[in-house]
């Protein structure tokens, strides 16, 4: 299917109306050639009183025995020519304007009803793919794609197309009034379009290509400012405010210079016909003094027929800008179904069946990971262990060692490159992801807040839940009591990111969410690595409540949760290679040992010679 097609496509469940703009349209075009027709009788009946009596034949209808006469415009109506053509005037401005109206309503609801839908689409596909898809997708882009390309898509499937149904049977209307006063005057006359439609042609493509380009650039301008504004607090500390700006401004000159190369593409097609048109009324004019000076045609007719053609020269020039513009919309588009055709690599397999309550163990068996960007460099080598339920399992090991890696397998974030990761004996590729996740708590040290207030970010994935119950999970999460110090308590907006909370209270409120949320297993990454001693003191307490009864596997660099386990698992370089409880880890000392001698030693500062 073409680019116009797939966009087309989309307008299908609004067939009805779309229809119905169709023939609003197409009455508008006719209406425009009849108001072409009723020039000749203001020149051959109005300006002439004495041929006020005699009916006026306004077109010859092929095939039919009689034409149409002014009279059908106006049947029953009686007085003289001049108060005939006016009220005809009257009537054919109106009706077109109420059938202009009607038409272009409908197709806009038409155009604005299907980009609706193929951004929610386009959202939702988004939104079902793996961590990996995001991992190698700039959110700027994503973002610039689903609202600043989709907008254009927009303009070109809303009033653009509504105007490409009013010029394209406006020209059609048009088309057939010249022809019938004169053929071969008429095909002389259009001779033009060629030397105006195959050059118009070679612009679209570039405009579609420009486009693509401007759009591009757009999203790196929306990079830039994503970055420096939510990394302000960086780039002020490291006084960068100048460098950013510069960075700003070189990316926007470059936005700049893509649609100035657009709007120079575009502007090309309307001096073209306008010169061609020109030459061809000049010729025309020749043409028809000799007409008129052997009286084979009327000055009526001449002046029906010129303003018919320049009056088809207008529609001419809206369609080859509304092509340009259906060229830029299928540039901008072009990203747009690039994530619609890229694959959902986690996703339900056939058949997939729900997961049962989780009650046994969660197992890796031969598990090995290795990231699409880096297929020869294994993050996970041939991991076999498992986690009972009721256990507490830490993992710990140096930065790189894939710890969050291995996490991130058991909610399926990741699927293991080989091996399996069994719940309860159930590989859980074989299983509905709803089903596995809702059985799955995660509290990472990065927490992730809405802005939205306190209360619908605890009951965040459990929507129906009822006050009484936000505030017990709050309650054990020690959250209650600085929540309710807020002046707008519980409804307190808590900004982007929770930027209106401390560190300490967004992850309470994450702990929250968690504990109301009361999943059989927890994964918690690092949650108390950024606190301060007094705040990692409040969220310890409030982990305490949140692993109770449940099986956890904890990322940890912190003692005060490793001591906790009942097992600790040691990483290193995608392996295990320790295991056991923390004094029997101690004892042996091995790289346990010393990551604990490197957390608690004395660091002295080194003096420079």
């Amino acid at each position: 299917m073409t680019g116009i097609g797939k966009l087309l496509s989309y307008s299908r469940p609004y067939a009805p109306h779309l229809g119905a703009s169709v023939l609003l349209m197409a009455y508008v075009g006719l209406a425009q050639g009849l108001l072409a027709l009723l020039i000749k009788p203001i020149f051959d009946r109005v300006l002439q009183p004495d041929a006020v009596s005699q009916p006026l034949l306004l077109l010859t209808i092929p095939g039919l025995s009689r034409g149409l006469y002014l009279d059908d415009l106006v049947p029953g109506f009686l007085g003289d020519s001049w108060q005939m053509v006016a009220f005809a005037i009257l009537m054919v401005f109106l009706s077109k304007g109420v059938a202009d109206y009607a038409g272009n309503y409908l197709v806009n609801f038409v155009g604005f009803s299907a980009i609706t839908d193929l951004r929610q689409r386009v959202f939702d596909k988004v939104l079902r793919q793996s961590a990996r898809f995001f991992e190698q997708n700039n959110t700027s882009a994503m973002m610039s794609a689903i609202m600043l390309d989709l907008e254009k898509i927009q303009v070109a499937t809303s009033h653009i197309l509504a105007d490409l149904l009013r010029q394209g049977f406006t020209a059609m209307a048009l088309l057939f009034v010249i022809l019938q006063y004169d053929w071969r005057l008429s095909l002389v006359s259009l001779t033009v379009l060629p030397f105006v439609l195959i050059p118009t042609a070679r612009i679209g493509k570039r405009i579609r290509r420009f486009t693509r380009r401007a759009q591009d650039d757009a999203a790196g301008v929306n990079q830039i400012l994503q970055e420096t504004l939510s990394g302000y607090q960086v780039v002020k500390s490291f006084t960068m405010e100048d460098a950013e700006s510069e960075r700003f401004r070189t990316a926007a000159r470059a936005l700049k210079k893509s649609n100035l190369r657009y709007v120079a593409q575009q502007a090309l097609a309307s001096p073209i016909i306008e010169v061609f048109g020109a030459i061809t009324i000049v010729a025309l004019l020749g043409y028809a003094r000799s007409r008129i000076l052997d009286q084979t045609m009327s000055a009526g007719e001449f002046t029906s027929f010129v303003i018919a053609l320049l009056m088809l020269y207008e529609p001419v020039k809206r369609l080859t800008g509304i092509h340009n513009i259906f060229q830029q919309a299928l540039g901008a588009s072009q990203k747009v179904f690039e994530y619609l055709a890229a694959p959902e690599e986690i996703q339900d397999a056939p058949g997939a069946l729900t997961l049962p309550a989780f009650h046994r163990a969660i197992a890796f068996d031969g598990v090995r990971f290795a990231y699409g960007s880096a297929p020869d460099q294994q993050v996970l080598r041939g991991l076999h262990f498992q986690v009972n339920a009721g256990e507490v399992v830490a993992i710990v090991g140096p930065s790189g060692a894939g710890k969050t890696t291995l996490v991130n397998l058991v909610p399926r974030f990741h699927d293991p490159t080989e091996g399996r990761v069994l719940v309860d004996g159930h590989d859980i590729r074989a299983v509905t992801l709803k089903s596995l996740r809702q059985q799955i708590a995660m509290v990472a040290q990065d927490t992730v807040l809405f802005d939205d207030t306190v209360r619908n970010n605890i009951r965040y994935g459990r929507p129906d839940a009822s006050p009484q119950q936000v505030e017990d999970a709050a309650r054990n999460a020690f959250a209650d009591e600085f929540i309710r110090a807020f002046p707008q308590g519980y409804d307190t907006v808590v900004g982007e990111r929770g930027a209106k909370l401390s560190g300490g209270q967004r992850q309470r409120l994450s702990i929250a969410r968690a504990l109301l949320k009361d999943p059989p297993i927890l994964i918690l990454d690092e949650a108390t690595s950024h606190l301060d001693t007094q705040s990692e003191m409040l969220v310890q307490q409030a982990l305490g409540n949140l692993m109770r009864n449940r099986t956890v596997i904890v990322i940890a660099h912190r003692l005060a949760t490793v001591r906790r386990a009942s097992r600790i698992l040691v990483m290193q370089s995608g392996a295990i290679v320790e295991q056991g409880p923390h004094e029997e880890l101690l004892a042996r000392g091995g790289l346990y040992r010393k990551l604990y001698d490197m957390q608690f030693q004395d660091i002295e500062p080194v003096t420079q010679p």
